[in-house]
């Protein structure tokens, strides 16, 4: 199948793409190998996080991770990340959400779609009304790669927090309605935290040095293994968890 335009009045054909796509293992994993050795950020873990982690994944549990947004140089060091810690075995079957924009260039494209990416028609993007229709879509395909075993990977504050890089913004309701709705199917998702911090930035909005990029400190909270049954509850413990996560990644960096 051909990859469709990525445009919001595409989006039937975009999400039923990305239902199906699979990635290349072998570029894939070489892609996130290359990345953690670039940038080799720092990864913490809360106590029993690691080996808990590493029980899920050999359990075949789907995970939800879930990363605070700082900066557009988040992906980057996210992939580092992962290459560097217990996510290492799930490159390769995970979906990365991103914003619909950086898939319009064609090499961009290619790239992204190698890494896992999966695109968002964001409301803030859009004035239109067919934006949550496209918003139905995303989360039921979202539904779809957690029945199928594989994993979900999202900024779930939906932008860049440009305001205090300390403190988690508001969550989108996505992420609970997504893993309400893969339960329905029956998966079993994890809710995995991850916090990131590049250190104290007197402007949360200044564009980071290559000093602050490769001193990315990241943290692992505990995976949630038991999540509550309303898509509200779930959006509320993923924010409390992802605080934690941030504040672990703040003090060790």
């Amino acid at each position: 199948m051909e990859p469709p335009e990525v445009t919001l009045e595409n989006s039937d054909a975009v999400y039923d793409y990305y239902r199906d796509h699979r990635q290349n293992l072998v570029k894939a994993k070489l892609a996130y190998w290359l990345l953690g050795r670039r940038f080799q950020p720092r990864v913490g873990y809360a106590v029993g996080a690691r080996k808990e982690l590493r029980d899920f994944i050999s359990a075949g549990r789907p995970l939800v991770i879930s990363i605070n947004h700082l900066s557009e140089k988040d992906p980057y060091t996210v992939s580092a990340a992962a290459w560097r810690s217990p996510l290492r075995p799930v490159i390769g079957h995970t979906r990365v959400l991103a914003k619909h924009e950086v898939f319009a260039d064609a090499k961009m494209r290619g790239t992204l779609d190698m890494m896992g990416g999966m695109p968002v028609f964001r409301s803030k993007d859009h004035e239109s009304y067919s934006v949550n229709a496209a918003s139905e879509r995303l989360i039921d395909t979202c539904a779809m790669v957690l029945t199928r075993g594989d994993s979900i990977a999202l900024f779930p504050e939906g932008t860049c927090n440009y305001v205090d890089h300390t403190r988690v913004l508001e969550l989108g309701g996505g992420i609970g309605h997504f893993v309400c709705r893969a339960r329905e199917r029956g998966a079993d998702p994890v809710l995995v935290s991850l916090g990131l911090s590049y250190g104290p930035r007197p402007d949360p909005a200044a564009e980071l040095s290559k000093a602050d990029v490769r001193s990315a400190s990241f943290y692992f909270g505990r995976p949630v293994g038991e999540l509550p049954a309303l898509p509200a509850d779930i959006t509320d413990l993923a924010r409390e968890e992802l605080q934690a996560a941030l504040d672990g990644a703040v003090a060790a960096y």
